[in-house]
Order: C-alpha cells, then structure tokens, then sequence
C-alpha cells in the first residue's frame, strides 16, 4: 500500500485529491496542517507521495505591500522547498508540487492567440507566478533516482466549490440577457480530470514537469453559454457587442486586464498532453458533464 501525505488543511485541490483517492483501496491518505509550524517536528517516513498543495493563492495582485509581497514567496517558494528538503531527508520518494499556468503570464489580448509550447520560456506577470518560479527552481535541484519531483502547471481549476473565475463565469450566466461571443481558447481543468491525473502520477512514480489540461479548448461565451443551460436559463450570446469588449481589452489599468483575462486566449499546446500520462487517460468526465456537476445549488 502506497501512503500519500497532502501538506495544507482544508486546501480545495487538496480535499478533492483526498476524496478522489477513496476509490483506490491500495492508497493510504494523511494530511498535515503546515500553518503552526508543527509539521517541521514530524517524520514524513513511510510516505511515498507528498502532495504539496500548502501555498498562498492568487489573488489581487495590483496594490499590495512589500511584506504581503514576501509572505508570498515564504509560503509558495521557501516553504516548498524546505517541506520538500525534509522530505528527501526523511526517505519520501516523491514530491508533487502545484504550480500555476500564471509561470507564464498573462493571457493573449482579446483577438490575439498565445500557445505554451515546450519551448515557451517562463515569464511571470507579477509576484505571485515568480513566487511559483522561484519554488519550481529550487524543487527540481533535489530531484534525482531516489526522489522524483513533480511539477504541476495546471490551467485555470474548476469544479463544484472552486474559487476564482469559475464561480464569477457562472454569476453571469445566472444574471445576464445577453453576453459577447469572442471566439477565444482557454486550457481548463475540471478538478476530477486534475485529480485523477495525480494519482497516475504517483501510479506511475513519474518525475518532471506536466501541464494537465481538459481535452478540449474552452470559449468563455460557449462555457457560459452552457452553465446557463444547465440552470435552465437562456442566454443570448451575441457578436453584436463585442466592439464594447476589443475597446475595455485596450485600457490601460485593472479594466483591461480583466478584459483581457476573461476573453483572452491562453492555451496549451495538446503536444504538452504527450508522454508517460496521456491526456485521454485522465479525462474522467466530459466538458459537458463537468458543468453540470459543477453547479452550485446542487
């Protein structure tokens, strides 16, 4: 029996992983609160697995101070590297760690197309994708036979209970008439599609740095398009308003941002899908379903 300790209490990717794991009866799931500090007195032996998911998420990034801005990097990078440390002294034999698609950056300006591709280099937008950065690089020094670190650069995550731009996308849906169909391309993940995706990881006892996606590219009109059909609402999504969207997508400022981060396009390519997890392998429900298991007055 492999047993995987979840470092972070209460963590949503974390408490899904955790449920997930219970249809596996040859896996054993602890998890440890990593806050008081307490965890540097406890031994991580007879682990296989960590699942590092402890971290401080993103959030409003635009005006903070210079000691938020180094409690990000405490908590996402030093930490990190310090747990994972304690682990390799400790005999775990691998450390998965929950890195951010926001390594790279910002999304495309609406109209514009941007693809990661294996040869896209790092280029973080603000203190919290150098937070993520700045871990990655000190993990992947440990690495070698005897522990396998694992990097995980997961799209935007969603699921029933998510936080972050799900939820805002599913507000519109429910409460407006009418809304702009821009033909851009998201990556997404469904939070079971992530999940599964790292228990073949720790199945498999891979090392190296992974991008798992939905199979499928998404269109922010077409997603809200179906969240309100699964509230039995009609939606009427219309290009006759989308010059009001190219206008806000070219401010300067908070507004152009959020324009551009709703209706940008920021994808993966599916060549990143390649390798020892494919991606038909994790898709454990469709684009479909994963919206009606999403709502939030079920």
């Amino acid at each position: 029996m492999k047993k995987i300790l979840i470092t972070g209490i209460n963590s949503y990717v974390g408490t899904s992983f955790e449920k997930w794991m219970q249809q596996y009866p040859d896996y054993c799931v602890d998890t440890i609160d990593m806050i008081d500090g307490k965890w540097r007195n406890k031994s991580f032996a007879g682990h296989y697995a960590i699942f590092h998911v402890a971290g401080l998420a993103h959030a409003d990034v635009t005006s903070v101070s210079e000691e938020v801005k180094r409690k990000y990097y405490a908590i996402n990078c030093d930490m990190a590297i310090e747990t994972a440390k304690k682990a390799k002294e400790d005999g775990v034999q691998q450390f998965i760690f929950m890195s951010s698609m926001s390594v790279y950056g910002e999304s495309a300006p609406v109209g514009k197309q941007r693809v990661i591709t294996r040869d896209t280099p790092t280029s973080p937008a603000n203190f919290y994708g150098d937070s993520k950065v700045q871990a990655e690089k000190g993990l992947l020094k440990l690495n070698d036979d005897n522990f396998k670190v694992v990097i995980l650069r997961p799209p935007m995550v969603y699921g029933k209970g998510s936080k972050g731009n799900f939820p805002i996308l599913e507000k519109f849906a429910r409460t407006l008439p009418i809304f702009p169909d821009i033909k851009n391309e998201r990556s997404m993940i469904f939070i079971n599609n992530l999940c599964e995706f790292v228990h073949l990881a720790i199945e498999r006892e891979v090392s190296g740095i992974f991008y798992p996606q939905n199979e499928r590219y998404v269109t922010t009109s077409h997603m809200v398009e179906k969240i309100a059909a699964e509230h039995h609402k009609r939606i009427w999504v219309t290009p006759l308003f989308n010059w009001v969207i190219y206008l806000f997508s070219r401010m300067h400022g908070q507004y152009g941002k959020m324009c551009n981060k709703a209706f940008g396009s920021l994808v993966y390519d599916k060549e990143l899908s390649e390798g020892p997890i494919k991606i038909e392998e994790y898709q454990t429900v469709s684009f479909e379903t994963s919206i009606r298991l999403t709502r939030t007055d079920e």
